[in-house]
């Protein structure tokens, strides 16, 4: 190769790396090669036709300044194109093309023309490069409307509701769901998705499993096409990557993907994730990675309370033109507590035995058709029980929990007795008032909505109850 070429590249690349970021001259300028210097024309190699347009595109001024320093007003730059022959036993192909315009092409072994406009691959098999030719994966059932908010995700869908309003431009990026399954992390951030396609029509988004991106990723590799894979995803606008744990111990797929993460978030683009686990407890996975995990919000999904349990069956019941009774609800949603997608496989059996056993659904049905979702150790629990063990564990004297009194501990304590009653009884609102003194209905209701805004306030008191609750849970196995 040719010294001066060398000597004369090297030259820019001290300038270039002066006005670039980082990242952006790791990425576009690292991998070219000086190729030949003639007559003030200095030829370099790039490694795919996708990096000479986005050169082309974003860098072009950039060059020609810094050429023209180096050779003179009349410097012109040439590029040599590594081209894919889809024939492992050809040459390396390459065309050398003056600027926008078409050159001429140069291998031994070839005798078909290749066409500039050829696109960089698209792992997901559509043509063109175009960024409104890419698909974005996403299952348009998946919305925030049918994503019902609940105390256990309600940070996550008020971070993800910001993020499709302004992607990349908050402080939430990436933006890290995890949970166990069945929790709704797919449906979250696929309707932030959605969401950023209806508020950004300009925007692309695209949602990938690490599976598939890990598999694409081994393809590539076989073909000798890594660079154009990390340069696709540098495309996207919005990256919605699920299951980030099965990133362990790939660790070949990590370091494209850091390279496709350092980009994205330089660039201002928004990167939502999801995993079944807190980044301090993957194993397997970069460090460098996981750092950059923590560089936004990482929240989690938990298993839903009754009332959104309640919620979440009625609001499936809606969307599908379903009517059950009030009672068989809520048998469903007290009993089945593991994850979403059990208590709607619960509904969904209950449903179909009704259809095909043209019988209306009331508690037998339901009890019988839900006993292999349901524990048959589970038992009912009384008033009386939630009384004994929340003055247990407030140290509460009985006969306090039924006075009329004003004392701040003793009202609170009334008050989440009250709130797990309804919770986890079948008792009416008025039968719940009858065995604190006499209570009506009101004052139950009242009681209820107390606790469920102080958990939204206070901490300590949230803890307090949430204990409560598993006490109670344990209880009923």
């Amino acid at each position: 190769m040719n010294t001066t070429c060398e000597k004369v590249w090297k030259n820019c690349l001290v300038i270039i790396r002066d006005i670039v970021e980082w990242q952006h001259f790791k990425t576009w300028f690292e991998p070219i090669k000086p190729v030949s210097l003639e007559d003030k024309v200095l030829t370099i190699q790039v490694p795919s036709q996708f990096f000479y347009e986005y050169i082309e595109e974003h860098y072009v001024n950039l060059l020609a300044k810094t050429l023209k320093r180096e050779l003179g007003k009349d410097a012109r730059l040439e590029y040599r194109i590594m081209v894919d022959s889809g024939n492992n036993q050809n040459k390396p192909v390459t065309m050398d093309i003056p600027g926008h315009e078409y050159k001429q092409y140069s291998n031994n072994e070839m005798d078909f023309p290749l066409m500039i406009n050829n696109p960089v691959k698209n792992p997901f098999v559509i043509p063109g490069l175009k960024k409104v030719q890419i698909d974005s994966q996403l299952n348009p059932g998946y919305i925030f409307d049918s994503f019902i908010e609940g105390a256990c995700n309600r940070v996550a869908r008020r971070a993800g509701k910001s993020v499709a309003d302004k992607p990349g431009a908050t402080s939430f990026n990436p933006l890290l769901i995890y949970g166990g399954g069945g929790l709704g992390k797919t449906h979250l951030v696929q309707a932030i998705g959605n969401e950023v396609k209806r508020l950004h029509n300009n925007k692309v988004v695209l949602y990938v499993s690490s599976e598939k991106f890990i598999n694409q990723f081994v393809d590539h590799s076989r073909n000798n096409a890594i660079n154009d894979f990390i340069h696709f995803y540098q495309l996207i606008d919005v990256l919605i990557l699920d299951d980030v744990q099965f990133f362990a111990r790939a660790e070949k797929s990590q370091d494209a993907f850091f390279a496709i993460f350092n980009h994205l978030h330089q660039s201002g683009k928004q990167l939502i994730l999801t995993s079944d686990k807190a980044p301090k407890d993957m194993e397997g996975v970069q460090e460098r990675l996981l750092s950059r995990f923590r560089w936004g919000l990482s929240t989690d999904l938990q298993i839903p309370e009754y009332e959104t349990r309640i919620e979440i069956l009625e609001s499936k019941m809606k969307n599908d033109g379903l009517e059950m009774p009030k009672e068989v609800v809520k048998y469903i949603a007290y009993n089945i507590q593991s994850n979403v997608r059990e208590l709607e496989g619960a509904l969904i059996s209950l449903l179909a035995q009704s259809s095909l056993n043209k019988r209306e659904i009331d508690m037998d049905l339901a009890k019988k058709v839900l006993r292999n979702f349901i524990k048959s150790s589970s038992k009912e629990i009384t008033i009386d029980t939630i009384q004994k063990m929340v003055c247990d564990y407030f140290d509460v004297p009985f006969e306090k929990l039924l006075q009329k009194t004003r004392k701040r501990e003793i009202v609170q304590a009334r008050q989440i007795t009250m709130f797990l009653a309804k919770a986890f009884t079948k008792n009416s609102l008025k039968t719940i008032g009858e065995h604190f003194g006499g209570r009506d209905h009101t004052t139950v209701i009242h009681s209820c909505q107390t606790v469920k805004d102080l958990m939204d306030t206070d901490t300590l008191f949230k803890e307090s109850v949430i204990e409560l609750q598993h006490k109670v849970q344990l209880a009923t196995m």
